[in-house]
């Protein structure tokens, strides 16, 4: 008897619907489908998407289902229909074909699913309607909230911000509005006479409202200067909801390393920009906040912006978004202290300062204990490795040469992945066929567990060499990304690399360094590509630009090693 499973698969787009108990429905039919086929399902095998589009392929419980259907789990997954799986033809086909090589039946309520053409046809053209019925639902929904706005109905919203409970049709009358709420009204209010009167800054807004125990609507004390921030310059308070001030445009990600815990962004970068204020559209609200005090509230907000601007004006961050804790892992992030308390007129130090040592961050417990470093020495140590590793650009760009030539001899043609892709897409249809003539009794189990696993090591393997091609293809876009960057540094460097400005220096660091990683006792600097190591040294011994510097923390006692 097999010991693969049975599993469910459910989605629901939106949070409303999650709510709503959609979810449940789903989920009692699939229920219901299994009991009638006489079969069993563990609770860990239900997979339930709650509040996911999907028109996104990357999604959690779906993610956790492909990799259980991949290692050879699953047997079975029942599904309600096509577009609960996914909303676009492509993905469906995808999905599809992936549950098939690996072996699982997929099962839909509303549509069975044989083995022939037409019945192959059928889903794929039940795929093109969803997905073009997606597209416009969302258009015929994108006019008509617009067509709402233009009429001055609060229907053109799906929500009200802090302070307002939205009011649906259904529930007002035919007529959808916004409504005070007292409670959170009058922290509102609170909010805008503190900045607006009181001129105070928007963290101390959050130390008053974390110390006297408001909660945000989601039911947490924490309280955020950016979420403060909207709430101060949101029209709506005044009496004026604007529809349409912003829209999201896919473009390149701005973040140069990935965020703490999120190693590999599954999301498509997207981009909110604002929309012409002429393209704005009001739809008269109940006012909550006195006119006056919102314009003094966002005078203040211009003047803490300013005062911002100026404070950061001295020091200048040479290596933003480079460096790391490699302790707790959050960023580095710089700040200035005066060198002296009793004379300001000393000037002030500047330093990188990890995000983790903030207790005010994390409920006045500070989750690491990583020293704040010098940031003149740390700029100035990392700025000496970068041009001592430029001194003989040449030279570097003729080493930078020679690995690629040996990556592309490796790697032997562009294709070399895909080839690869391809032979293990035929091993695991290999091994699905395998198992299906185990499960039909046409092979028995003494000639199977030797097949299987032998199937299984192969696979092991050729997954291996794929890795191992996909780091050589990436290094192979970073070898020539870096030759072609170090032609135009060899003219920087005849010039001169001292008559760089800060712009300039900042573009080199960031070409070379992928990023810098503090621990208490040294900075370790990780390049794109590794340097090449100069001639007559070993790879094992030290490198001669490699420099121990001293007194980069506040104490002064700590020693910090930059490293290749």
């Amino acid at each position: 008897m097999s010991d693969r499973r049975i599993a469910l698969y459910a989605r629901v787009s939106t949070e409303q619907q999650a709510r709503d108990h959609t979810i449940a429905s789903q989920v009692a039919a699939l229920h219901e489908r299994i009991t009638a086929d006489e079969q069993s399902l563990a609770p860990e095998d239900a997979y339930v998407d709650e509040g996911y589009s999907g028109s996104v392929l990357v999604r959690p419980a779906l993610e956790r289902l492909r990799d259980a259907v991949a290692t050879g789990e699953i047997e079975r997954v029942y599904v309600l229909a096509p577009d609960r799986l996914a909303r676009r033809y492509a993905h469906q086909v995808l999905l599809m074909e992936e549950f098939r090589r690996a072996g699982a039946e997929v099962i839909f309520l509303n549509h069975a699913i044989g083995g022939t053409a037409e019945d192959d046809l059928l889903l794929q053209i039940q795929g093109v309607i969803a997905e073009y019925e997606r597209s416009k639902i969302l258009e015929r929904s994108r006019r008509g909230r617009r067509h709402a706005a233009q009429s001055g109905l609060v229907s053109a919203f799906t929500t009200g911000p802090y302070g307002y409970r939205y009011v649906p049709k259904a529930l007002g009358g035919g007529v959808a509005r916004f409504e005070v709420v007292p409670e959170e009204a009058r922290v509102v209010r609170l909010i805008f006479a503190w900045v607006g009167l009181e001129r105070i800054s928007l963290r101390e807004v959050c130390r008053r409202l974390q110390q006297a125990g408001v909660v945000t609507r989601r039911g947490s004390t924490r309280w955020y200067a950016s979420t403060l921030g909207g709430m101060l310059t949101n029209t709506t308070y005044i009496g004026r909801a604007i529809y349409g001030h912003a829209r999201y445009v896919f473009g390149p990600p701005k973040l140069l390393r990935p965020l703490r815990g999120h190693p590999h962004p599954c999301r498509r970068p997207s981009v909110r920009v604002k929309v012409p204020r002429e393209e704005w559209i009001e739809v008269p609200v109940p006012a909550m906040v006195d006119p006056a005090v919102f314009e003094a509230a966002q005078m203040q907000l211009q003047e803490n912006r300013q005062r911002k601007r100026e404070s950061r004006a001295g020091p200048r961050w040479l290596l933003q978004g480079l460096t790391v804790c490699r302790r707790c892992g959050y960023a580095y992030y710089g700040k200035t202290a005066p060198q002296s308390k009793r004379d300001p007129a000393k000037g002030v130090y500047c330093y990188y300062r990890c995000i983790g040592t903030d207790g005010y961050r994390f409920d006045d417990h500070a989750v690491c204990d990583n020293p704040q470093i010098r940031g003149d020495y740390l700029e100035q140590a990392v700025w000496d490795r970068v041009r001592a590793l430029l001194e003989d650009p040449d030279r570097m760009a003729g080493e930078y040469h020679r690995r690629l030539t040996q990556t592309q001899d490796r790697t032997g043609s562009s294709d070399y992945v895909l080839q690869l892709e391809r032979q293990i897409a035929r091993l695991q249809r290999g091994i699905g066929r395998l198992i299906d003539s185990y499960a039909e009794g046409v092979i028995e189990p003494a000639e199977f567990q030797p097949r299987i696993a032998g199937l299984k090591t192969r696979r092991a393997r050729l997954e291996e060499q794929r890795r191992v091609a996909v780091e050589e293809a990436q290094a192979e876009r970073e070898l020539t990304l870096m030759i072609g960057r170090l032609e135009e540094f060899a003219t920087r460097v005849s010039d001169g690399l001292d008559e760089l400005d800060f712009a300039g220096k900042q573009a080199l660091i960031r070409t070379l360094v992928r990023r810098i990683e503090i621990d208490r006792n040294h900075v370790e600097v990780i390049f794109r590509v590794p340097p090449p190591t100069p001639e007559g040294s070993s790879p094992s011994e030290p490198h001669p630009h490699s420099e121990t510097w001293h007194h980069c923390t506040s104490d002064n006692t700590a020693t910090a090693r930059l490293w290749n």
